[in-house]
């Protein structure tokens, strides 16, 4: 998951007003219901002063403010506002929480059932504010006809332009406040289809609430004009320019809730994809869109999963066969073959291993060689090198292939040294032998095309494991006179030539050559 000072853990659903994932359940309800409940009302208050203004003051007709009027204007206006209010928030967002009472609690795991009826709550609630709207267009237009017939289109299309805009604004704001439940919902589902309207659909619904409907508002407003003979040129530009206003300011405000709808999303994505480039790969984005953008996260997932598990299986195989060769295997390099090249080897093996299996538990002996190789693998890989073997109590590590060194014996000079001096003061239940040579090898990949290995051939390992197997009896660490000549100056000094001696299987003697012993400075008694 993304660190607590990153942006995504501050605003996992894409805004710092829907909290954080770890946030108490009693909080997150009360916030989620806060969401609901404030900024509908504000909707519908709006809406209210709309209709009001639109009626009384923009839309060519009679008055509504006239002495038969005043009944429907100081009561029933008023008070079916009021109650249209109060039954929006008990019947819509008090009520609808009902069936999101699983969202709160994090442990809950949702049913089929209950992620239908979620899923369903941005219709349910925007269906009541229709139905309540709806309710309003028919009563008060009924009682405005009833005390003058002339006022009937004017209060219809005013409180109908209103309840478009209501509806649509409702819409769009359900959908932000219920992020962490729509999250809840899709990171449930085992299919990623839409749940929402899309994309196409958010943007089809601005552009009706936004351009459409002010726009049929002016051609009403042209019929009315039209089919009236008191209307004066004063009086229609009044009408148009309030209108054309509405449609400005209504057009920002839903293509504002639109955008952020949709970039949030994708915000969330870019700013995940940063974290990735700079090498951060435990990362999971909430997905709470039910659109488009919402397979958009959820894809994110799906291949953040697949790295995880490609860099798993390369550092699992990297421990297998080594880092170098394992680059290579999974960037497609690795054939069947070998090249010849310069390199050193450098071979180890405990003393006396045979006596320690026998008189020693199984469970201490594996210890003893997870603390041996555990040294030899650090030294190695601190050099330069490759751990290519381990052969029971021995092991064999590669200089200068696959990766090239440019000084590849004394790199492994370097490390039996570095090696050696650690055994020294850490294997105190143990002892090691080592050898190291250097020549030309083949190295290569060796097997079938079904199942290959990469390996060293060559008369340096040989050299090397001979040199390991006389060193048990001498110095411990024995490398030979070309391997020192080869090697830089300033690693060869810290080498002491010495005789000549034929190892066991080769034809030509060996000069032996063994690290300086440490000179001792003398200290003056007082």
């Amino acid at each position: 998951m993304p660190h607590s000072d990153d942006p995504l853990a501050a605003a996992p659903w894409g805004s710092r007003l829907l909290g954080r994932e770890e946030e108490a359940s009693g909080t997150r309800r009360l916030r989620i219901q806060f969401l609901l409940t404030v900024p509908i009302v504000l909707a519908n208050l709006t809406g209210v002063v709309v209709s009001i203004t639109l009626i009384g003051f923009v839309l060519p007709g009679p008055s509504v403010f006239s002495d038969k009027m005043i009944l429907i204007d100081a009561i029933a206006a008023p008070v079916y506002a009021a109650v249209a209010v109060l039954i929006g928030v008990w019947w819509g967002t008090a009520r609808g929480l009902r069936a999101l009472r699983w969202a709160i609690d994090p442990d809950t795991v949702p049913t089929e059932q209950q992620q239908v009826a979620a899923a369903a709550v941005p219709w349910r609630l925007v269906r009541i504010q229709a139905l309540l709207w709806s309710g309003g267009v028919l009563v008060l237009t009924l009682l405005a006809g009833l005390a003058d017939p002339g006022l009937i289109p004017k209060v219809a299309f005013g409180i109908a332009f209103s309840a478009v805009v209501v509806c649509a604004s409702t819409y769009l704001i359900i959908e932000f406040a219920l992020r962490p439940v729509t999250s809840r919902v899709l990171s449930s589902r085992e299919s990623r289809s839409r749940s929402g309207i899309g994309v196409f659909g958010r943007s089809l619904l601005m552009w009706l609430v936004g351009s459409a409907v002010p726009v049929a508002g002016l051609m009403v407003v042209a019929i009315l004009a039209l089919s009236m003979d008191d209307v004066t040129k004063a009086r229609l530009a009044v009408c148009v320019l309030s209108l054309g206003g509405a449609t400005l300011l209504l057009g920002l405000l839903l293509m504002t809730q639109t955008l952020a709808a949709t970039v949030a999303p994708i915000n969330d994505v870019r700013r995940a994809m940063r974290e990735v480039e700079v090498g951060e790969l435990d990362l999971q984005l909430a997905v709470y869109d039910g659109t488009e953008l919402g397979e958009l996260q959820s894809g994110f997932n799906r291949m953040m999963e697949g790295l995880r598990e490609r860099e798993e299986i390369r550092d699992l195989f990297g421990r297998h066969v080594g880092r170098e060769v394992a680059d290579a295997a999974l960037t497609g390099k690795s054939v069947l073959g070998g090249v010849e090249v310069n390199a050193a080897a450098l071979f180890i093996d405990i003393v006396g291993s045979t006596t320690m299996a026998a008189t020693l538990p199984a469970p201490e002996i594996v210890a003893i060689l997870n603390r041996f190789f555990g040294v030899v693998v650090d030294e190695v890989e601190r050099h330069g090198g490759l751990l290519n073997k381990f052969e029971g109590d021995a092991a064999l590590a590669v200089f200068g292939t696959p990766a090239t060194l440019p000084d590849a014996a004394g790199s492994a000079l370097a490390c039996g040294r570095a090696i050696r001096a650690r055994l020294d003061t850490e294997g105190a239940d143990f002892v090691a032998a080592i050898g190291v040579a250097e020549g030309r090898v083949v190295a290569g990949n060796v097997g079938a095309r079904q199942r290959y290995e990469f390996t060293v051939i060559g008369d340096a390992v040989n050299e090397a494991a001979r040199l390991c197997e006389l060193a048990k009896a001498d110095s411990l660490l024995l490398t030979s006179g070309n391997t020192v000549n080869a090697a830089d100056p300033a690693e060869a000094r810290q080498w002491e030539l010495g005789e000549s001696v034929t190892l066991r299987g080769r034809l030509t003697p060996t000069q032996l050559a063994r690290p300086q012993q440490p000179v001792l400075e003398e200290v003056e008694q007082p």
